[in-house]
């Protein structure tokens, strides 16, 4: 990651540290901190060594550093964690017990529509799950996953314009890019209550996903189940997840 002006003082030098690490690479020595930022080795030093003391950076093996569990601790207190992750996952449970498949948990994320993407922020699987490339704390397209997808179906019409203004990649040979074709999914989500994607983020995997009616205190959300190409019987588990998705959002009502 490039550095940013450093409008933001301390806290946009401490941002630029903590941000360069990601799921591909999550422990990093101070000289690979050095070339994702362009802060100075000197420099750099000192603001590793200051967020290791307040445990943001916790020491690893063969000098390296990785985000520590001062963060995970902090982070715990969002309303994400704390409201709708802990109020979704008996509703999760459920709906992966009653397909055995992969069920996402997901948020509206992004300063602009140009920029947003989904935060998947719950998810439960198992062991005969289908391998996916989502985790809690991952961020997606919101074009080429099924709950993104949903989110999509959600947002009013000068929003959408200026999402689709801005390029969206192609994630496979399937991937709905055009804004036609895109604009089309959308509408046929609004009107059966689903959205699906079909082997546009993953070959052989299936998405279908639900968005809940807008909850107080929240960024848009939407639930989704991801299963393989043969095992995808829309009819079936779309019924199944726009129920879930009812019944998280009396949860989330009731628990104000």
């Amino acid at each position: 990651m490039g550095s940013r002006p450093d409008e933001r003082g301390a806290l946009g030098r401490m941002l630029q540290v903590l941000e360069c690490f990601d799921e591909d690479e999550p422990a990093l020595t101070v000289a690979e901190m050095a070339r994702r930022t362009g802060i100075p080795l000197s420099s750099l030093h000192r603001w590793v060594a200051l967020l290791a003391r307040e445990g943001l950076l916790a020491r690893g093996p063969g000098a390296t550093y990785a985000i520590g569990s001062r963060l995970w601790e902090l982070g715990e207190l969002s309303p994400l964690s704390l409201r709708l992750r802990e109020t979704a996952l008996p509703h999760l449970a459920r709906l992966y017990e009653a397909t055995g498949e992969n069920v996402h948990l997901g948020v509206l994320d992004g300063a602009s529509p140009e920029t947003s993407a989904v935060l998947f922020v719950g998810r439960v699987t198992g062991l005969n799950s289908i391998p996916v490339v989502s985790r809690a704390g991952g961020r997606g397209p919101l074009h080429t996953t099924g709950v993104g997808k949903a989110l999509l179906a959600t947002r009013d019409e000068p929003w959408l314009r200026r999402y689709l203004r801005a390029p969206r990649e192609l994630e496979t040979q399937h991937s709905v890019v055009a804004e036609e074709a895109l604009r089309a999914d959308i509408d046929r989500a609004r009107a059966r209550g689903f959205a699906t994607t079909r082997e546009e983020m993953t070959l052989g995997n299936v998405s279908v996903a639900a968005a809940l009616p807008r909850v107080e205190g929240l960024p848009p959300v939407a639930i989704g189940l991801v299963v393989h190409l043969d095992r995808a019987d829309e009819r079936r588990l779309g019924p199944l997840v726009v129920q879930t998705a009812r019944d998280l959002h009396a949860a989330l009502r009731d628990a104000r």
